[in-house]
């Protein structure tokens, strides 16, 4: 198989489980409806939260990263070599999912559970990053934002920097995702954790 065929169908596979709408399926299973109307109508873990079903946030958060690192392991075992294509497909899938009409979350969980299978120590990095933010800040948008930010250093780092170049630009997206956050950040109008603020998120 050549490396473009290897690279498409990694991509294909990494999209295609990025698109599972964890979120839409907790927040109705929970009885706290469409969370596409509710906060800033995105279907992460962080919006979900504002339904006010804890245990769905915490699903969603936990499910959302385990496609991230389920479409690195399946990659890994099938087409080795391809992990980071497959990474890269899973969190477009949760940003742009088809099934959605392309709307989907902000890709933080997904990056970060891919993370984590493409290379443990700089995955617990990234980890440790978002959790001390979100202790010390209180704001879950800027604790993402940090921790995505310094995901290709830490993967440099640790030694594996072959990934850095392509987790830099993922994590651009992800950071631009978050344009309305950075814009209320700047402004000081950006919500802290647990806060069920209109258009947040």
């Amino acid at each position: 198989m050549g490396d473009l065929q290897t690279s498409l169908i990694a991509l294909g596979l990494g999209y295609l489980l990025g698109t599972i709408p964890f979120g839409l399926f907790f927040a109705y299973a929970s009885g706290g409806g469409d969370v596409r109307k509710i906060g800033s109508g995105n279907i992460g873990a962080t919006n979900v939260l504002r339904t006010g079903k804890k245990w769905a946030a915490a699903a969603t958060l936990i499910s959302d990263g385990a496609k991230g690192a389920a479409a690195v392991l399946i990659v890994r075992h099938l087409m080795p070599g391809a992990e980071i294509i497959a990474a890269a497909g899973a969190v477009l899938g949760h940003i742009f999912p088809v099934w959605l009409k392309f709307k989907g979350g902000k890709g933080v969980a997904t990056f970060l559970g891919a993370c984590l299978a493409l290379y443990w120590m700089a995955g617990l990095a990234i980890a440790a990053t978002w959790i001390l933010m979100a202790i010390g800040f209180r704001i879950s948008s800027l604790s993402a934002l940090i921790a995505v930010a310094l995901a290709p250093f830490f993967f440099w780092l640790t030694g594996y920097g072959v990934s850095s170049p392509i987790l830099a630009l993922l994590a651009l997206l992800v950071i631009v995702m978050h344009h309305a956050n950075i814009r209320r950040l700047l402004n000081g109008t950006e919500p802290r954790i647990g806060s069920k603020a209109k258009g947040a998120g």
